[in-house]
């Protein structure tokens, strides 16, 4: 039996249809949904089949709803259909159906669910500046998308995870004279920290005491050389030095959090090895970019807007408000150029399918750089996705958290992690939707109680580990027909649904589908666990029936079984017993 039982049910549904409606294009066919009821009470399953069909068949979808139903009512593993609203169909499954699936997840273990082999993305996230360790804002990026690129490896797809090394811009020359400036310090020359302060424009934007140490080590590699000597003589020095140390040190702090890319691009290197002028050129030729002179933007003047005649990709051709300077007038490129050239690299890697998570307050700048990769994709297949990531405020006491202890201004990643474990900060940035704004609460994130998600869900994959260790290893799944109760069939439902919504999740780039599904499904498992307590036949080990003892068995080393593959997307420890 297909793993998917929604894909099973609705290959069955597409039959029947088909046979009703005889030669129906495939694109109306592909419209045809099976999704879950919202209401238990509506059966197990609803399509939409009869509505896609009714205008062009000229008949009413109530109509067809009731003649597939008829169909659909004949298939051994359908217990009941009916037309139900405006033309939908409500199917509910036969509980043989339903049990089927049990051996069925058994047998495929933690690799329940996973998707036929796809083609190859890219999901580039975290992407922060190298100018110091890595705060809340960046936790959620780098926790949506280390879960999303996992999400698309279990639907089938070969992902690489990458980090985009800003190194190239006036943040890292901003990094190199903080730096600067922590050298002459650590030097405790009299005045001169101060007077080099004094001399910097707009002073030292990166003050945190975590330049502190990148500051001595300096001094004991140069001593007194750079104290009186011209920026020229030590900048780029500084800037590597600078940017090394950052790299390792926000390492350290995604690797702290379970996060490890697969591939670190340099903007610099990038820009060096004339990438910009290849990535523009090719829209060149093909005459996307011109020159020309921008009308004056309403409100917020942007930082790349000049009342001169500029170099300008033609970015209202591909579904852009305005057309985007890719060049200044001093001749040299803008921001934007350069990300264009980043993701011309990316698709001469062969990645067409692209996955960018970023900050909100970038969100002004999806429509420019879909424009730009759709403008470089001289056959339409290439495309990216932008998944924005909204502001966290870090709560305690009721209170809100801003200070770290290093930085001085924000609180930090590795702070958080400290304070309540890489789990809990996993499973709770996944908790709301990526664009929506959300609170992280420290008091919840360690309590042991509903309200804690990733501790509400461990606690049922423990509970079910001790379950089974009682029982042994599970044996040959034998007569599964004693499941029959409300909490056990519910628990089976939600299982069931696993395939279907890696699917679905995958395809709308939604992560936090998987951590909703796993809280839902440990609520399955608790339930069953507290009517156990309450009625003793409905109890999982049972002396005096073997038979259905090894029936609950086995439900509990499926429902184990998609709890690990659920935290495993996550990136979240299935443990094995609370303490």
């Amino acid at each position: 039996m297909n793993e998917n039982l929604f894909a099973t049910v609705r290959g069955w549904l597409l039959e029947d249809f088909s046979a009703m409606l005889p030669g129906l294009p495939e694109a109306l066919l592909a419209r045809v949904e099976l999704t879950p009821t919202r209401d238990a009470a509506h059966g197990d399953m609803a399509s939409n089949a009869a509505m896609v069909a009714a205008k062009p068949a000229q008949r009413d979808p109530r109509e067809l709803a009731a003649a597939l139903a008829l169909r659909m009512q004949a298939r051994p593993g359908v217990a009941r259909a009916e037309p139900a609203g405006p033309g939908f169909l409500n199917l509910t499954l036969a509980p043989e159906l339903l049990l089927a699936q049990i051996p069925v997840i058994l047998a495929a273990g933690e690799a329940y669910g996973q998707g036929a082999a796809q083609g190859r993305v890219n999901v580039e996230y975290v992407s922060a500046n190298p100018t110091g360790p890595l705060h809340v804002g960046h936790c959620r990026g780098a926790v949506v998308g280390d879960a999303l690129a996992n999400l698309l490896a279990k639907a089938g797809h070969s992902v690489t995870k990458e980090y985009y090394v800003n190194d190239a811009g006036a943040q890292v020359i901003a990094l190199a004279r903080s730096v600067h400036w922590r050298y002459l310090e650590a030097l405790d020359l009299p005045g001169k920290a101060e007077s080099f302060a004094a001399s910097v424009p707009g002073g030292m934007q990166y003050g945190g005491e975590y330049l502190l140490p990148l500051g001595f080590e300096l001094a004991a590699l140069y001593d007194d050389r750079f104290v009186d000597a011209p920026e020229a003589a030590w900048l780029d020095i500084f800037r590597e030095f600078a940017v090394e140390k950052m790299l390792a040190l926000i390492r350290e702090d995604l690797a702290a959090l379970g996060v490890v890319h697969d591939v670190f691009s340099s903007e610099r290197a990038l820009v060096a090895a004339g990438g910009v002028a290849r990535g523009l050129q090719s829209l060149r030729e093909r005459g996307l970019i011109y020159h020309g002179v921008l009308e004056p933007p309403r409100g917020k003047t942007p930082e790349d807007w000049e009342p001169r005649e500029q170099e300008l990709f033609r970015a209202t051709e591909f579904g852009d408000d305005i057309d985007r300077p890719v060049g200044k007038s001093d001749g040299s490129y803008t921001y934007f150029a350069n990300d264009i050239a980043y993701h011309a690299d990316k698709m001469s890697r062969g990645f067409s399918a692209m996955i960018d998570v970023w900050g909100a307050d970038h969100g002004g700048y999806v429509k420019r750089m879909q424009a730009a990769v759709a403008a470089l994709a001289v056959d339409a297949s290439a495309r990216l996705d932008i998944v924005l990531c909204q502001i966290v405020r870090v709560m305690k006491d009721g209170q809100p958290v801003r200070m770290s202890k290093r930085a001085g201004t924000f609180v930090e990643l590795r702070d958080l992690i400290d304070e309540v474990g890489p789990d809990a900060v996993r499973f709770i940035m996944l908790m709301r939707k990526s664009d929506a704004q959300m609170e992280f609460d420290l008091n919840a994130a360690v309590a042991q109680t509903r309200d804690n998600p990733v501790f509400y869900v461990q606690y049922a994959h423990a509970r079910c580990r001790s379950v089974l260790r009682a029982a042994g290893e599970v044996g040959v799944v034998g007569d599964l027909t004693s499941l029959e109760a409300p909490e056990e069939l519910a628990l089976i439902r939600r299982l069931v649904g696993w395939p279907r919504l890696v699917e679905q999740a995958a395809l709308a780039r939604e992560p936090h589908r998987i951590a909703f599904y796993l809280y839902e499904l440990a609520g399955d498992f608790h339930a069953l666990w507290n009517a156990g307590r309450a009625d003793a036949s409905l109890r999982f080990l049972q002396a005096e029936n073997l038979v259905e003892s090894a029936a609950r068995v086995a439900l509990v080393a499926a429902t184990a079984t998609v709890l690990r593959a659920g935290m495993t997307v996550l990136g979240v420890t299935p443990v094995e017993e609370m303490r």
